[in-house]
């Protein structure tokens, strides 16, 4: 590659005017726990040769007893020196130096993940759920901004677990950004190992949108927990469509990254909610945003808040600063009735700080972690066999827990819970209580097509993302489907709900023809000059781009739930037809090596060259998962490949022969 003149460029971080000095840390700014020493010397030093790839020689001796010191401190080398300071956060795009609009786009995002207001460890680059990163380190970060300022329409950059590998020559058709994270060789797909090369410098927990770069704060979730809610009520309690949950109480834990969205969701469907939280800045943060509207370190007054709230018929949120296990025996002892119950704590990282046991301070927890991973372990246990017990006799006395994908059912199980596990013995026929995607995101939502669709702004404007409300409102017909009346009461509402956390961002559920409709409107937008341009993606919590038995793909009961095929397939599938990111994670949502999950980012431009790639990527995206959904013998994902099918001529999906499964039982057991 050549620079203007036509001299070789070399691309590499380099400090003409010396290192810049060391960071100073904002006061009030949440930080990562120390994730604990799990390498021997021999790999230390490994570790360091890996880090200091990215320092100029004659700085090593310098920069070496720090990277050393920060490995001590934190179990991990952020190079926090190398991090700009001040705060970070997604700019208008016309204040990025970029030779093309995607690399600008993608500057955006990354900064965006990384506003304070935002980022559950901003200093950590950690955005969300514990451990979700936008890449390792911050000379990745630095490197990475280099090349997106220069990228152009025929190059791909190629990124390995926030490693910026290099730019390739490609086409204007190309992604711009291929990415991966975290993608270990199966025999080493584990957690220890997985933390081991993390460790290293080697790995990255990109989560899903974090090292997606396309998270759009709390809201990219709320959108769905509300979907669940309101569907959980119309299971459970029979509500005619139209009609919130008012009257009703949930209870749930966690207020870190995504699960901040769970007190927002239940006020927009109208419940009263009792939310835990055992770290106070994250009840500070969703507070003073007005994601949560009271808090209080007292039980009764919690439980007296949510009933008067109940039988006036108002929604209310409340943040209980405690332990879920604490709130939950209180409503055991007291008789309290709870209706609906989950869990959004991340114990998809539940060794790892994402679940505090009980009986300890949140302080002792941040301790205990750094200087006696095994004793925290051991009570970590403890308090999981606790929670399910308290969840038994709840639901035993009518509650409807479900799963919220976090991996709390695996993590109980793997404390030694078997009783958790169906079959007694181990999890491939799942759990004793549902899942939400098994029970409801599933048949009701992603077996037709509809997931959580999302786009930004790229101009920062309130007005542009106000227009692209009113556009996406009228592509939805309200009387098509009962998911598109709540769609459309949704994005109808999403204003008034304030629902934007960082840049100018919406989510919205779509099915296939929704987001291919909704993509070309907007596109046309931007080529009129209605609105900036837009970044279009979606959460990898969806229809088609992830694979995960414990969560997306829970309801597929024909065994390929454990197979990594389709969010593969969908990243290849985008890669191929010209989505400007394409990105595939290890362990996004439920853990390492429980789930691999496929992401994409479109950036509209207004031209013609992103029309056909909405239409030739996005109903790909989506129509994947709904075929392998019928493929595995799911009712509504048949019926909706049976209208693909007979609408379209340039596509056709495989169909299935149903067997006689009485037939078959009986087979079996007479020829035993």
């Amino acid at each position: 590659m050549h620079d203007a003149s036509g001299k070789a460029l070399e691309l590499r971080l380099e400090f003409p005017n010396g290192l810049p000095p060391k960071p100073e840390f904002e006061p009030g700014i949440r930080r990562a726990p120390n994730r604990g020493q799990v390498l021997n010397e021999k790999e230390m030093v490994l570790a360091l040769k890996n880090a200091l790839r990215y320092i100029p020689e004659k700085y090593h001796k310098e920069i070496a007893p720090e990277f050393l010191e920060e490995y001590k401190e934190h179990g991990r080398i952020y190079g926090y020196r190398f991090r700009p300071q001040g705060r970070l956060y997604g700019k208008p795009i016309s204040e990025y130096k970029g030779n093309c609009i995607e690399g600008k786009a993608f500057q955006v995002m990354i900064e965006n993940n990384l506003d304070f207001d935002v980022a559950l460890y901003p200093y950590e680059l950690v955005t969300y759920g514990e451990t979700g990163q936008v890449c390792q380190n911050w000379m990745q970060y630095q490197l990475i901004k280099k090349y997106l300022e220069i990228v152009t329409q025929d190059q791909t950059l190629v990124v390995q677990s926030g490693h910026p590998l290099g730019l390739f020559r490609s086409h204007p058709s190309a992604p711009r950004v291929i990415l991966t994270n975290g993608l270990m060789v199966g025999l080493f797909d584990d957690p220890e190992n997985f933390r081991r090369a993390t460790a290293l410098g080697v790995a990255n927990y990109g989560q899903m949108t974090a090292g997606g770069w396309m998270y759009i704060g709390p809201q990219g979730i709320v959108h769905g927990t509300y979907n669940t809610l309101l569907n959980a009520g119309r299971k459970m309690f029979h509500l005619p469509e139209g009609k919130g949950l008012a009257g009703h109480l949930f209870i749930s834990s966690g207020l870190g990254g995504m699960s901040g969205a769970q007190p927002k969701a239940a006020e927009i469907a109208g419940a009263a909610a009792i939310i835990a939280e055992v770290d106070p800045s994250r009840i500070e943060t969703r507070h003073s945003q007005g994601w949560v509207s009271k808090r209080t370190a007292d039980l009764a007054e919690a439980f007296k808040w949510a009933e008067e709230a109940m039988a006036e018929g108002k929604a209310l949120s409340i943040a209980y600063e405690g332990n879920i296990v604490d709130l939950l025996q209180y409503a055991l002892d007291n008789d309290k009735k709870v209706e609906l119950l989950s869990d959004q704590t991340s114990c998809h990282a539940v060794y790892d700080g994402g679940y505090c046991p009980q009986g300890i301070s949140f302080e002792e927890r941040t301790r205990l972690l750094a200087e006696d991973k095994e004793e925290f372990k051991r009570l970590v246990d403890k308090t999981l066999k606790k929670h399910f017990e308290l969840i038994k006799a709840l639901t035993a006395k009518g509650t409807y827990f479900f799963d919220y994908g976090n991996a709390f059912m695996r993590a109980v199980f793997d404390a030694g819970v078997k009783e958790i596990a169906k079959n007694g013995e181990n999890t491939f026929e799942g759990f004793i209580f549902p899942s939400y995607v098994e029970d409801i995101m599933g048949p009701l939502l992603f077996d037709y097509g509809y997931g959580p669709f999302r786009w930004c702004c790229l101009s920062r404007d309130p007005q542009d993302l106000h227009k692209t409300d009113m556009a996406a409102m009228a592509c939805i017909d309200p009387d098509r489907r009962f998911q598109d009346r709540d769609n459309w009461a949704w994005i109808r509402d999403a204003e008034k709900n304030k629902l934007v956390v960082g840049t100018q961002c919406r989510i919205l559920y779509q099915d296939a023809e929704g987001r291919i409709r909704i993509a070309l409107k907007f596109n046309e937008m931007v080529r009129n000059g209605e609105i900036g341009p837009v970044m279009l993606g979606r959460d990898h919590h969806d229809v088609s781009g992830t694979d995960s038995p414990y969560r997306e793909t829970a309801n597929i009961k024909d065994g390929s739930n454990i197979m990594a095929d389709m969010a593969t397939l969908c990243y290849a599938g985008n890669a191929a037809r010209g989505m400007s990111l394409v990105a595939l994670h290890n362990g996004g949502g439920v853990g390492t090596g429980k789930s691999i999950n496929g992401g994409f980012g479109l950036v509209l431009d207004g031209s013609e060259r992103v029309d056909r790639i909405i239409l030739e990527s996005m109903s790909w995206d989506v129509i994947n998962g709904v075929a392998r959904r019928a493929w595995a013998r799911n009712d509504h994902a048949i019926e909706t490949v049976e209208t693909f099918n007979a609408k379209r001529s340039d596509g056709h999906i495989t169909l299935p022969y149903i067997a006689d499964e009485e037939y078959l039982t009986e087979l079996v057991k007479n020829n035993k």
